[in-house]
């Protein structure tokens, strides 16, 4: 068994939900193995096609401002704290913070200014083990008018996205409507859950997996496990995609966690490696990232990965751009890294901060201008939690 070796459960293949047809795949059981993050301890309105059809990235131009090769981070306040195995975070207009709880299933509204916790109520169909539960959280492009809440969740069978309209009348705990399936037949395991769901700059949704501890998934364009998914709103393959008729985006990943665009809307992830590399990826539609046959740059015919670290100084799952750089939280490493880009590229070596600070660093999510948001995972049963863990920290960068 290696540092990252876990019998998971068996998965299901492709489910596909759209608003005129569904279209099945058959089942195929599989196991594999594997850990998340390298700790063995614990188990708005409708775009045109034009806007929304999938670009390669550019590689930048001279026109682009390079940030500087040295950062700095301040952590300017704690925002709350007692958050019980915080996963998703999702910035309100006003300023209030969404946050998931993996093991609870909840979702809670967190005062950006008094810090108070709200329950607004549980996800139904939520079934947390292991690395699975409910995970990632986004608002809807159209959320001023529908006030919908998008979560990727494990269910019982496979890993899913719902949305549920948010009445903030309603009384504490019933504010969250019936789930709405948008999507559902996304391998699910022990381990390898991906969960990072957001909102791009075309409005489209786009979603990171994993392979669920069944490498063979990565390289298998008809399965949905190790890729970066883009849909519509209602979970249908999204205008311009790079395959016929599939939500698949890119593919040979092994557990994306992290997703963010920067000021150009390239879309950069993160994503767990096994033994050797974790990466930072600039995300080019329909290409390969290498996984299982390549974990870091050198791989031939795959996609290098623009930052690799060792999978002690990272296990990287949210991450954000703002001030020129991305900006990564690291489980394992416990600390947040820096990586200050030149179009696609590292403009300089990654940069570490808050190591140890805080134990492990699970979300982290632009909070305007030269401030982020930084949410902590110390309760998720692998972290060494402190009395006041979980907490949402106000970070001022550059």
């Amino acid at each position: 068994m290696t540092r990252r070796t876990r019998r998971v459960e068996g998965t299901m293949i492709v489910q596909r939900r759209s608003v005129t047809a569904v279209l099945a795949t058959a089942l195929l059981l599989t196991a594999g193995c594997s850990s998340d993050d390298g700790d063995p301890s614990g188990a708005d309105a409708s775009a045109s096609p034009s806007s929304t059809a999938a670009q390669s990235p550019p590689s930048g131009s001279a026109a682009e401002e390079t940030p500087p090769a040295k950062g700095s981070v301040e952590v300017v306040r704690t925002v709350t704290t007692g958050l019980e195995s915080p996963w998703g975070l999702a910035p309100l207009p006003g300023g209030d913070l969404l946050v998931s709880s993996r093991d609870e299933a909840t979702v809670t509204r967190v005062d950006e200014k008094t810090g108070e916790k709200t329950e607004l109520g549980e996800v139904p169909g939520v079934a947390p083990a292991g690395e699975g539960g409910l995970l990632g959280i986004a608002l809807s492009p159209d959320y001023a008018s529908d006030r919908m809440v998008y979560a990727y969740f494990t269910s019982a069978s496979d890993n899913r996205i719902v949305r549920m309209r948010y009445d903030e009348k309603r009384p504490s705990g019933e504010q969250l409507g019936a789930p709405d399936t948008v999507f559902r037949g996304i391998p699910k395991g022990v381990v390898h859950n991906g969960g990072r769901i957001a909102f791009g700059p075309d409005k489209m949704l786009y979603a990171g997996t994993g392979e669920s501890g069944d490498t063979g998934l990565s390289q298998d364009k008809e399965s949905l496990g190790g890729k970066i998914l883009r849909m519509t709103p209602d979970g249908d393959p999204a205008p311009g995609n790079p395959f016929p008729d599939s939500v698949v985006y890119s593919y040979g990943h092994r557990n994306v966690q992290g997703l963010a665009w920067d000021d150009e809307q390239r879309l950069f992830a993160a994503e767990f490696g096994q033994d050797t590399w974790d990466e930072l990826n600039a995300i080019k539609p329909g290409d390969n990232y290498g996984w299982p046959e390549a974990e870091g740059k050198g791989g031939s015919g795959f996609h290098d990965p623009l930052a690799q670290w060792s999978t002690d100084e990272a296990s990287p799952s949210g991450i954000a751009f703002a001030e020129g750089s991305v900006w990564m939280a690291g489980l394992r490493g416990e600390r947040l890294w820096r990586i200050p880009l030149k179009g696609t590229e590292a403009a300089a070596d990654p940069q570490a901060f808050l190591a140890g600070e805080y134990g492990r660093l699970r979300t982290v999510v632009p909070a305007g201008g030269d401030k982020l948001w930084l949410m902590t995972s110390n309760t998720d049963g692998r972290g060494d939690a402190k009395e006041d863990d979980d907490r949402i920290l106000e970070l001022r960068v550059t």
